[in-house]
């Protein structure tokens, strides 16, 4: 997602700046309450969560270009921000300098973006299309929905392009009366600042809970690690830096997870970030290779965003010819940890760390525990997620 005291300082300066500062942390915002929604879901309830807040939030804002009335209040109130105090454009201007943000970064491999699939008789509103490709960096496509097995075709390939064949197949299948297909994708690979050795990698076991354990090929080593332990909610805070500007955070909680969700938000991030510091550790950190899929629809609907969806949608800021409704928000998402570095696309974030008496202490990452990717520039959660079987 996007964040909190560094991030507006090359978009603006006095006002502006505050402005952007204050959009960020908004957002940030949105990231906490959709993951907790995504979390509590029955079908997420015992799994491995992994998604991209901020693919969601672009995808939104970008949808809110083209919302006017009560259906585009109710998309900027969704995603955290107050109308009466924050102008349309001051939104756009903060997501275009996330965009540049992330995809000027040369130490990582990293690429956010976005496209819209048009169909052959759809007229979108010219300045709807300027202003996707102006702050959102949109790419445009003619598309024949009127043939479901090409659309689907053509927008999966595109896709998988983009995250270099990680997401192979988002749009599972394509109505004809389809119109328009919004793309957010976001990707990003990265070589961990202290490499893991291959040769220290051992099975171990996970507790996934009081009555399951799995074996797991953990990683492990010892050095000078970002740590931290945050005593008023007794949490173990591991921060992995890939490079000077990404990071992820690992978050193991002493008492279980769920004791965790129920409290965690924004201010806990920042205040972990700003209070890692070096100490020499043993760390074990388990292998991981996630893929998750996620219908959003009615979890953005339990968040208050309903109007996009039903015949109450005003969207004629896209097109003025016919009443248009968002029929489907799908998001996919992989992740994959190993002694190199990670790999995601559309979604990842964790940060750990520890203290305890002996030393070299250990901290071992072998139950349930919370996952983000961080820009640490812009203070964006990327990805987040929480890894309840790292087996599965």
């Amino acid at each position: 997602m996007i964040a909190d005291e560094t991030g507006g300082t090359q978009v603006a300066s006095g006002g502006r700046q505050w402005k952007c500062l204050k959009i960020f942390q908004e957002n940030l915002d949105f990231a906490f309450r959709l993951y907790k929604h995504i979390s509590a879901h029955p079908d997420s309830q015992s799994k491995n969560v992994f998604f991209s807040p901020l693919s969601v939030s672009v995808a939104l804002a970008a949808l809110s270009v083209g919302a006017r009335g009560k259906t585009h209040q109710q998309l900027f109130e969704g995603l955290g921000f107050n109308s009466t105090e924050i102008t349309t454009e001051e939104v756009n201007q903060a997501f275009q300098h996330i965009h540049h943000n992330l995809n000027e970064k040369t130490d990582v491999d990293l690429s956010l973006g976005n496209a819209l699939f048009i169909g052959q008789d759809f007229k979108p509103r010219p300045e709807f299309l300027e202003s996707m490709k102006r702050y959102y960096e949109s790419e445009g496509f003619s598309t024949d929905f009127s043939k479901p097995e090409e659309a689907k075709e053509q927008i999966n390939k595109y896709v998988n392009e983009k995250t270099k064949g990680k997401i192979s197949e988002l749009v599972q299948d394509v109505d004809p009366q389809v119109v328009m297909y919004l793309i957010n994708y976001i990707y990003f690979k990265g070589k961990w600042e202290i490499p893991f050795d291959p040769k220290a990698t051992k099975e171990h076991d996970f507790h996934v809970d009081d009555k399951t354990t799995v074996s797991v090929p953990m990683m492990h080593k010892q050095e000078y690690f970002h740590v931290y332990h945050d005593e008023d909610i007794s949490t173990h805070v591991l921060q992995l830096h890939y490079n000077e500007s990404v990071s992820m955070m690992l978050v193991l909680p002493e008492k279980g997870l769920q004791g965790l969700e129920e409290v965690v938000c924004k201010n806990h991030l920042k205040k972990w970030m700003t209070s890692v510091e070096k100490k020499k550790y043993h760390v074990y950190v388990p292998k991981l290779s996630l893929k998750t899929s996620y219908q959003l629809k009615e979890i953005l609907s339990e968040m208050g965003i309903t109007d996009i969806f039903g015949d109450t949608a005003d969207l004629t800021g896209i097109s003025e010819g016919g009443k248009l409704a968002v029929s489907k928000v799908m998001q996919k998402a992989t992740l994959d940890v190993d002694e190199a570095g990670a790999t995601a696309a559309a979604g990842t974030g964790i940060e750990m760390m520890p203290t305890s008496v002996q030393f070299p202490k250990s901290l071992k990452f072998d139950h349930p525990f919370m996952v983000f990717v961080l820009n640490r520039e812009t203070r964006s959660i990327l990805f987040m997620g929480k890894i309840v079987n790292p087996a599965e």
